[in-house]
């Protein structure tokens, strides 16, 4: 019974969240608005991510090519849809299957290849990809369009937002949408009994073997839940930039997607939100941090490239430090010290 009411508390909660995240968008200028869908499809990646690592115990640092994946798939989907003169949802919708297929494609050779691999060496095989992506896109530029990457022709806004929003707005709208879905299906999967296998497998491959789980098929099959989040992430960028490159998608990307699973709390989705929200908001900070120094336009230019790389491990360090569980296990350990305070004030003290 407790469990039941927890679940229907935390979807009452989500439902709510969302609404207020919907809500929002309409009094956020635009450039807020497209930093709001960013965080949404950073968290479509870093949402499979953290249930990849965190969950089944699978190390990554190739999830940005899975997100280049993604982008290019869609692409290629809409410009051939544009091509066909097609417009209205399908332009938007197909292009997201196509990348959520391609990605899962992907995703699959990935895991079948990496399923009996451990620690280091998956994680070796995953970043070959991250680091092979730009001489793919440079060697075959006619398909992929070189470092320029493609253009892309995306759906734009409804008419009825015309005087109520921008463009901005609308993928917001968008963005928030896919990583709802995100959310909603992967916690559903941790929640039930694959989820529990993904579990003892990280636990303990020997053992989960031998109480009947087939480990292999299990890796295999959380790599590539993982990477169909990640294309679908890589699909909303290519639809707010209306671009796919391979500089968008470069292994600075899939470290901070590392980082920010394990600063958030790595193995929790509420996890995953908190280091979406780090990974766009710190180099805005640091940004205006930069612009407010008198500093000449070069040492400037340098800090915002780099003080973000460094500062972001410079607090992951420190997390892992203080908060093993990440700002989730803080947040947590604050909520379950307020309840005990409430508990005690109210309970009857005896006469």
């Amino acid at each position: 019974m407790t469990g039941i009411m927890s679940s229907r508390t935390t979807v009452i909660i989500g439902v709510v969240g969302l609404i207020a995240v919907i809500g929002l968008t309409f009094v956020l200028e635009p450039f807020r608005n497209y930093q709001l869908a960013t965080i949404a499809a950073y968290l479509c990646a870093v949402a499979g991510l953290t249930m990849l690592t965190g969950v089944n115990g699978q190390l990554s640092l190739g999830h940005a090519a899975l997100m280049a994946c993604g982008a290019y798939c869609y692409a290629f989907t809409a410009n051939g849809l544009a091509e066909q003169e097609i417009e209205g949802p399908v332009l938007l919708i197909v292009p997201i299957i196509a990348a959520v297929v391609g990605a899962t494609v992907l995703g699959l050779v990935i895991g079948l290849a990496a399923a009996r691999l451990h620690g280091p060496y998956l994680a070796g095989v995953t970043l070959a990809f991250v680091i092979a992506l730009p001489a793919v896109t440079s060697r075959f530029s006619d398909v992929f369009g070189g470092d320029q990457g493609l253009w892309i022709t995306v759906e734009r806004r409804p008419e009825f937002l015309a005087g109520r929003g921008g463009t901005e707005m609308f993928q917001a709208w968008v963005a928030i949408a896919c990583a709802a879905v995100v959310v909603v299906l992967l916690r559903n999967l941790m929640r039930s009994n694959f989820g529990r296998q993904m579990r003892a497998v990280r636990d303990n491959e020997v053992a989960a073997a031998l109480a009947g789980i087939n480990v292999a098929r299990t890796k295999v099959i959380a790599f590539t839940v993982s990477s169909a989040a990640a294309g679908i992430g890589g699909a909303v960028m290519a639809f707010m930039t209306q671009s796919a490159s391979p500089g968008a998608f470069n292994l600075f990307i899939s470290l901070f997607l590392l980082m920010a699973a394990v600063i958030g709390g790595i193995g929790t989705l509420y996890g995953a939100l908190w280091g979406s929200i780090l990974l766009v908001v710190l180099p805005d900070v640091i940004g205006s941090i930069t612009r407010g120094l008198s500093l000449s336009p070069e040492v400037a230019q340098r800090l915002d490239g780099n003080l973000a790389v460094g500062l972001f491990g410079a607090v992951m360090v420190l997390v892992v430090i203080v908060a093993p569980f990440g700002i989730q296990g803080l947040v947590r350990k604050a909520g379950h010290q307020i309840r005990s305070r409430g508990s005690l004030q109210s309970a009857p003290h005896p006469k």
